[in-house]
């Protein structure tokens, strides 16, 4: 019951992106007895016994398994960690196929990543950008972060072509504490490009997170028969034909995913695909479940 209202076509009905990040962050949490560690704090420091009013959440159920004691993992730097949401405001985010566009996908996972750090008290900050910074907000604990946040990712519309190089240029500059970049974006880029961009981060020894956007319909094209397509930064057009959407598109939007996958890794960097019709506490639960795989 609780899945179908943590779809992305009826979370795009309901009224503020407060409430749209509590109700994913929220159906997150109840999926978490298959994932019982949340967050992005890995670096693990030692077992404290539960107390009364713990978070249940921060329980080792691997342990009580094994024991029957309740206790709680408790990680390095987790009330000082650092998340920077870098949110891509570009032209080409305002294409949808359905009820939710790239653009409404990428504020409500923005939303949610702010709203799960804030709930872990850590400091937060957000970058929007297209080919200029748009808007920054500085990561901060202080009262009032969280709804400036919101605010300033529910303000960020699409309205020209992306640069990358800016906002990374922006983070450099104004960051000078290690943390971790969420970067949210559809990569309609070079791959190769899109991640020496990004390196500057990784230098400075922050972990960096590619979120990948895409519509269905870029992933997998249906069309009933030709069609013009036409670049929402560039309105360069082309006329397509189903066959080639079928079969050489498909050929290269794979290959062109793979590419981002392959360049994140080789620099170190996370990379996670989704597309704007999958709930995004599953999409979540997947990604940290990956994340924590690898610790």
């Amino acid at each position: 019951m609780l899945q179908r209202y943590l779809e992305p076509r009826v979370l795009a009905a309901v009224n503020g992106l407060d409430l749209v990040a509590k109700t994913v962050v929220d159906g997150f949490v109840a999926g978490l007895h298959r994932s019982p560690d949340f967050g992005f704090s890995q670096e693990f420091a030692e077992y404290r016994s539960y107390t009364p009013g713990d978070d249940l959440r921060q329980v080792d159920w691997n342990v009580y398994a094994r024991s029957e004691r309740i206790v709680l993992k408790r990680y390095r730097g987790e009330t000082n960690s650092q998340l920077t949401v870098l949110l891509d405001a570009s032209n080409s985010m305002a294409y949808g196929s359905h009820a939710v566009n790239k653009m409404d996908y990428a504020r409500f996972l923005a939303a949610s990543l702010c709203y799960m750090a804030s709930q872990q008290r850590d400091a937060c900050g957000l970058i929007v950008f297209d080919d200029e910074v748009r808007n920054f907000i500085p990561p901060s604990t202080r009262q009032g972060q969280l709804h400036r946040l919101l605010h300033g990712v529910e303000k960020a519309e699409p309205r020209a072509r992306t640069d990358f190089l800016r906002p990374f240029e922006h983070f450099q500059e104004f960051m000078k504490r290690r943390g971790i970049a969420a970067v949210i974006s559809d990569f309609w880029a070079q791959p190769e490009e899109i991640v020496k961009a990004v390196a500057p981060l990784r230098f400075r020894g922050n972990e960096v997170i590619l979120f990948h956007v895409l519509d269905p319909q870029e992933v997998r094209p249906k069309l009933r028969g030709p069609a013009i397509l036409i670049d929402m930064e560039t309105n360069d057009s082309m006329e397509v034909s189903p066959d080639y959407a079928q079969g050489e598109y498909r050929e290269k939007i794979d290959a062109h995913i793979q590419s981002m996958r392959d360049s994140a890794k080789r620099g170190g960097m996370d990379y996670f695909q989704v597309t704007t019709d999958r709930p995004l506490d599953e999409a979540l639960r997947e990604y940290l479940s990956i994340r924590q795989g690898r610790f």
